[in-house]
């Protein structure tokens, strides 16, 4: 048991001593990497989506099992939450006006849990939230957001207004984990509670991604002309990947963390 996790704490040594620009190579290598892979063993790329959504329900369990056992919102952002819960209300709509199917259903759960989650942390667990932790501005990821979605949305049949939702719900989805992760970044000391739901969330959101790069690759470029022209096609694959990058770093963390044996997870200064 010893040589290999000998090995893992070498090759994580290694890494992070390389520069920025290596370290951003090495990722992205590892990602094609991975991508291959799912290509090779899973046949039916639309089990990747399901998978993220499983793993995103792990993820909330995880959360729920938190407030409810611990009794602590501890290292938890609400402006995350809340946020969440914006993109899943407007996806919700959206999904009733314009494409209703099982995802609906799942988003409708996934929204429920998630306003269960935002009731625990402002009434019933408030004494040990960190509001002053969790200090990023919303409006600094909303805005944009709604600026781009004006800008750039899809160009379906569908009513203007529902397409500006649509592409709003993407742009803010792929940013909404950014005041956890700022929360994480000024207390630099991660429980293992947060540190799992954050990483399912990561892992999620890769399959996601891997989900609907393989779909392009596959069709060899049709999906892209089938969710519409312009720049918006581009604009999906990018917040896909946005998304998954944005917590790279802290999946990295979190692995090395699980494989050096520590409950808790410290933090070096720069990550996210």
């Amino acid at each position: 048991m010893r040589p290999p996790k000998k090995t893992i704490h070498i090759i994580s040594s290694w890494v992070q001593r390389q520069p920025p620009k290596v370290k951003a190579f090495l990722a992205v290598v590892a990602g094609m990497l991975a991508l291959v892979l799912l290509r090779a063993i899973v046949h039916d790329h639309d089990n990747l989506f399901v998978a993220a959504e499983a793993v995103h329900s792990i993820g909330i369990s995880v959360l729920i099992y938190k407030l409810i056992k611990e009794k602590t919102c501890a290292g938890l952002s609400l402006k995350t939450q809340e946020l969440t819960a914006m993109f899943l209300a407007v996806r919700l709509y959206c999904s009733f006006v314009m494409e209703y199917d099982i995802h609906t259903l799942l988003d409708l759960a996934t929204l429920a849990t998630t306003l269960w989650v935002i009731f625990m942390i402002r009434f019933k667990l408030k004494s040990s939230y960190m509001e002053d932790k969790d200090n990023f501005a919303m409006y600094y990821v909303v805005a944009p957001c709604a600026v781009l979605a004006l800008l750039i949305h899809p160009s379906t049949s569908h009513y203007i207004i529902n397409r500006i939702f649509w592409a709003f719900c993407v742009y803010l989805e792929a940013v909404s984990v950014l005041p956890q992760l700022r929360v994480m970044q000024n207390t630099k000391i991660v429980e293992p509670f947060t540190a799992h739901y954050v990483f399912a969330l990561g892992v999620a959101r890769f399959l996601s991604c891997a989900h609907w790069v393989l779909q392009v690759l596959d069709s060899r470029g049709q999906l892209l002309t089938a969710l519409g022209y312009g720049l918006w096609p581009s604009m999906v694959l990018i917040s896909e990947v946005v998304q998954t990058f944005i917590l790279a770093d802290f999946c990295y963390y979190y692995v090395k963390s699980v494989f050096g044996g520590q409950l808790v997870m410290r933090l070096p200064s720069g990550v996210v």
